[in-house]
């Protein structure tokens, strides 16, 4: 059975992608729950409701369409990460896993009728276009959003290759809306990116978690230890990642650990019930370790951040993260299509719910720069807490062996901030200082966290 965590839905030229997804087999039956009666009243209800639509309505509707929108409804009344997939959109998520799709490159949901922007991917039309986390999608070349599903905004998106299409966004700090035009394309996403930012000090950058990133991870690791020798510190750059696959978050978490639990899921079936375990070998060999993150940082990397936050291998440092802690069970049905079901919670090592809560920073720190006041304006982004149906947190205190672990407090909510530059800055610590405020202090404190490990 193959995990994915991804933070709300990426824009495909088939469709979109889940979020927090797993396959699972076949047409879903909650074995460990006793069938209820049916309510014979509330299905009285919807049988007077087809009727209805199937005599009254302006234009003849088939009983198929209705049927398929009555599911669709189900669904998407339950959560935000929840839904219908129809056969195309089916198919369009399972290419998405393997890092190379079509499409603007976006991570979006729906709030208030509207489409908003999570974050833009690394190294997609999107964000070469200029669209910003916390973008609100108000119209599609010359049609309104308000209204519209999630699908019907994706399919108005997507399209050939090569073509482009027009957004209207409205954007904190912006007196009127911004028409931005975006190519679209076939987007390869590179997940892991490496660069030494000063000699002895490696820079690794991960987008989102697809099925290898773990093992890119090892090789990035590799040959920036083949650059500087030793590696002194290194810092895991996690801000506008998304998600993605729960085994690569794992992978990943586990390349810093040597032992005890990375995280673990609950739900109300007995599949939904989970756990996974650091192996020994730690990559670093103990050297210091700083993840960065922000509010575009969700799901997959929460559980990284989280399970070497509460392990206390890393210092998290940024932004309090999105707060997307549900899994999404992605159950075939016998018509080809899928449903996405939110299925479990996920939990850190402490017992903590990320969901609606995030992860919060142990040095928090907003991502501000040496330049003009213009040039520093701040973004609102959404979180998981703010998106309408949001699963509550569901906190737990304990672990899955039934003792307590103490988990760092959550303090302060910190501010928005743009995301990231796209390449890692060069020439000198002035630049980066200019480029990338919070790399810049993530750098220094490792230099810092080094000398002590030296002396010690």
């Amino acid at each position: 059975m193959q995990l994915s965590f991804r933070s709300v839905m990426i824009l495909t030229t088939g469709l979109v992608l889940g979020v927090s997804l797993s396959i699972g087999q076949g047409v879903f039956a909650e074995k460990d729950v006793p069938p209820s009666p049916l309510p014979l009243q509330e299905l009285r209800t919807f049988t007077e409701v087809f009727e209805k639509i199937k005599t009254d309505y302006v234009e003849p509707v088939g009983d198929n369409t209705l049927l398929e929108n009555a599911v669709r409804g189900m669904l998407s009344g339950l959560d935000p990460h929840s839904a219908y997939l129809d056969a195309d959109a089916f198919r369009e998520l399972q290419v998405g896993t393997t890092g190379e799709f079509g499409g603007l490159g976006i991570e979006i949901g729906m709030e208030d009728g509207f489409v908003k922007v999570i974050a833009p991917i690394d190294d997609t039309p999107a964000q070469r276009a200029g669209i910003k986390a916390g973008d609100l999608i108000i119209r599609i070349e010359e049609t309104a959003v308000k209204g519209m599903g999630l699908t019907e905004a994706v399919n108005l998106m997507r399209g050939k290759p090569g073509t482009n299409v027009t957004l209207t966004v409205v954007r904190e700090g912006q007196d009127k809306p911004l028409r931005i035009v975006v190519t679209r394309a076939v987007i390869k996403v590179k997940s892991v990116k490496e660069k030494s930012l000063d000699k002895g000090y490696g820079y690794v950058r991960i987008s989102q978690f697809q099925n290898h990133t773990g093992e890119n991870l090892a090789d990035a690791i590799s040959r920036l230890k083949k650059e500087n020798g030793e590696l002194k510190g290194l810092i895991l750059d996690l801000r506008n990642n998304p998600g993605g696959v729960l085994s690569a978050a794992v992978s990943v978490s586990d390349a810093f650990l040597e032992e005890g639990l990375v995280v673990y899921t609950e739900g109300r079936i007995k599949d939904s019930k989970m756990s996974f375990k650091a192996t020994p070998e730690d990559l670093l060999k103990g050297a210091p370790l700083i993840v960065l993150v922000n509010s575009g940082s969700a799901s997959a990397s929460e559980i990284v951040a989280g399970a070497l936050q509460d392990h206390k291998r890393a210092i998290i440092m940024g932004e309090k993260t999105f707060g997307k802690g549900s899994v999404q069970t992605i159950l075939p049905m016998r018509n080809g299509a899928a449903l996405k079901l939110t299925t479990a919670r996920y939990y850190t090592p402490s017992g903590r719910s990320i969901q609606a809560e995030g992860i919060t920073p142990d040095l928090e720190l907003q991502n501000l720069t040496v330049a003009s006041a213009d040039e520093t304006a701040t973004i609102g982004r959404i979180k998981e807490a703010d998106l309408t149906g949001h699963l509550q947190n569901g906190t737990r205190t304990k672990s899955t062996d039934g003792k307590p672990l103490e988990a760092k407090p959550a303090d302060n909510t910190p501010g928005s901030n743009p995301p990231p530059t796209e390449t890692l800055p060069v020439g000198g610590k002035e630049n980066l200082a200019k480029t990338d405020y919070q790399l810049y202090e993530a750098l220094n404190l490792l230099k810092g966290l080094a000398l002590v490990n030296k002396r010690k």
